[in-house]
């Protein structure tokens, strides 16, 4: 009986907040929501860990990407984490990011022989029809100068005539005015 009566009284209360504390933990665990909520969590981070498994985990590639500087793996990281927020529920759109980030890794792997075997097949077959493409513009390109040629010449010629025809009218209109300026100062 060494304790006060204020003591007693705070143990009481410290202890009656744990077992309050206990209580609200102990129902959120048996909540059915809340057991519904960490059996769907539970699966989801299943099908991360597996799909990491297979395709290798964004740590892996922001190790492979360390070498690029902290600023880019910390870019990675974050991007990592974002793709993987907006892709939750979306299958489509994982399956675009999906690709999207292997081609991105691809591209850092040097090709290999079969690649640039294929590239280089894929290059020879390309190029009689970029040979004949070139060729069909040539001579497009030519008719085109050929036709503006012409339509220049004609401008040329028709602006001649042109010129030719006001001279002619400049002359028989000042021949008029001659004449009409004589036969009223006669």
């Amino acid at each position: 009986m060494d304790q006060s009566t204020e003591e007693l009284n705070q143990d009481i209360e410290s202890t009656r907040q744990r077992l309050s504390r206990d209580v609200d933990e102990l129902s959120d665990k048996v909540s059915p929501g809340q057991m519904a909520h960490r059996r769907k969590e539970a699966a989801r981070n299943k099908l991360w860990s597996l799909r990491d498994k297979v395709m290798g985990s964004a740590e892996d590639a922001r190790d492979s990407l360390s070498s690029v500087g902290d600023s880019a793996t910390d870019s990675a990281s974050d991007a990592m984490h974002s793709v993987r927020r907006k892709a939750q529920g979306n299958p489509l759109a994982a399956g675009v990011i999906a690709f999207g980030a292997g081609m991105l890794l691809s591209s850092l792997f040097p090709a290999t022989e079969a690649e640039q075997s294929l590239a280089q097949e894929a290059k020879d077959r390309a190029q009689p029809i970029l040979d004949e493409a070139k060729s069909s513009g040539q001579q497009v390109g030519q008719r085109l100068k050929d036709a503006g040629q012409q339509a220049a010449q004609e401008v040329g010629s028709t602006a001649k005539e042109s010129a030719q025809h006001l001279r002619e009218e400049g002359k028989s209109s000042a021949q008029e005015v001659k004449e009409q300026a004589s036969s009223s100062g006669r």
